[in-house]
């Protein structure tokens, strides 16, 4: 008989790769999970709802995986055609992945929102899913028990099984070395499918659009938020600069729904908008590895939300 081979190799776990996404109604921390486990901002985040507006994925490299993670528009009860788009992004996107994530927070009861999201999952056969218990540190320990009881049983009286149940903090780093070693498993064995060191496959352009609405988001008041759009109309290097100063031009325009809101995102003498090319500046320069020009303009483009034509022109 011929010799047999050394079992090293049998005994190699095989490489997975392969997508997922978190889902949850807005605000339920969706956005910082996806840049925790990144270890890097690929998702702005905001503690106003609905501030995803796209699916963005951040990318986990590992030496056993390829971790692909699709964060996703809160589902919520649309008010506008814009609000139908985003529902049927989250639908869409939770039909192509390998599992999938449902983030509930542990600082609010289970509502009719987090109900209705399950029973869209209690559709899905195939795709196994994890409850994601988030925001674990407002909560104290019986508090999150009663949450993580409650959550067991919402599946069970809709039908399915969690494959786990994990609570997580990903302001505080807790347990999200764990949630991805719980996620891994559950994905198919294959090659890396991005290029090591890729950590997002966001264009420049939407992301550096991502950071100027974030910063706009601050401080604005209630009926705003859902108003703004940002489209980075061009992004230059400055001509004739020396090598080793070099200087990128940014021109974006930041877009409202009414002319009175005008004056809310300007602010007195203009004040807003400079904090707003201030602080949206410095993450984008931290980004891109460059220092940037930022000019930005405040446009009224009536209400784009309702307005299939607007809505195509701001990329939705």
């Amino acid at each position: 008989m011929g010799r047999m081979s050394a079992p090293s190799s049998e005994s190699q776990a095989p490489h997975r790769a392969g997508f997922a996404c978190f889902v949850g109604r807005p605000n339920a921390g969706k956005s910082t999970l996806t840049n925790a486990l990144v270890g890097q901002k690929v998702a702005i985040t905001s503690n106003r709802p609905q501030t995803t507006r796209h699916t963005v994925r951040g990318i986990v490299h590992r030496e056993d995986a390829q971790l692909i993670l699709v964060d996703t528009p809160g589902l919520h009860k649309p008010r506008t055609l814009l609000g139908e788009r985003l529902n049927d992004v989250v639908r869409t996107t939770w039909a192509e992945v390998d599992v999938i994530g449902f983030c509930l927070p542990a600082n609010e009861k289970l509502g009719p929102g987090d109900r209705f999201i399950a029973k869209e999952l209690a559709g899905i056969k195939k795709t196994p899913k994890i409850a994601i218990v988030t925001k674990t540190d407002l909560v104290e320990s019986k508090a999150l028990a009663e949450q993580l009881i409650a959550i067991d049983r919402l599946a069970q009286e809709l039908g399915f099984e969690w494959a786990e149940i994990i609570p997580v903090s990903a302001v505080k780093g807790e347990q999200v070395g764990l949630l991805a070693d719980l996620l891994v498993p559950l994905l198919p064995e294959s090659p890396p499918l991005y290029p090591e060191g890729d950590l997002t496959d966001e264009p420049e352009m939407v992301m550096v659009a991502e950071l100027i609405r974030e910063a706009a988001l601050e401080g604005v008041r209630d009926e705003l938020p859902h108003s703004i759009a940002v489209v980075v109309e061009e992004m230059l290097p400055r001509e004739n600069r020396p090598k080793d100063k070099p200087l990128l031009d940014i021109h974006a325009n930041v877009y409202i729904e009414r002319s009175s809101q005008k004056g809310i995102i300007i602010g007195p003498q203009g004040k807003r908008l400079k904090d707003v090319g201030t602080k949206s500046r410095k993450q984008i320069e931290a980004l891109l590895g460059t220092p940037v020009f930022l000019d930005l303009h405040v446009k009224v483009a009536k209400d784009w939300q309702r307005d299939p034509k607007q809505l195509r022109k701001l990329g939705f």
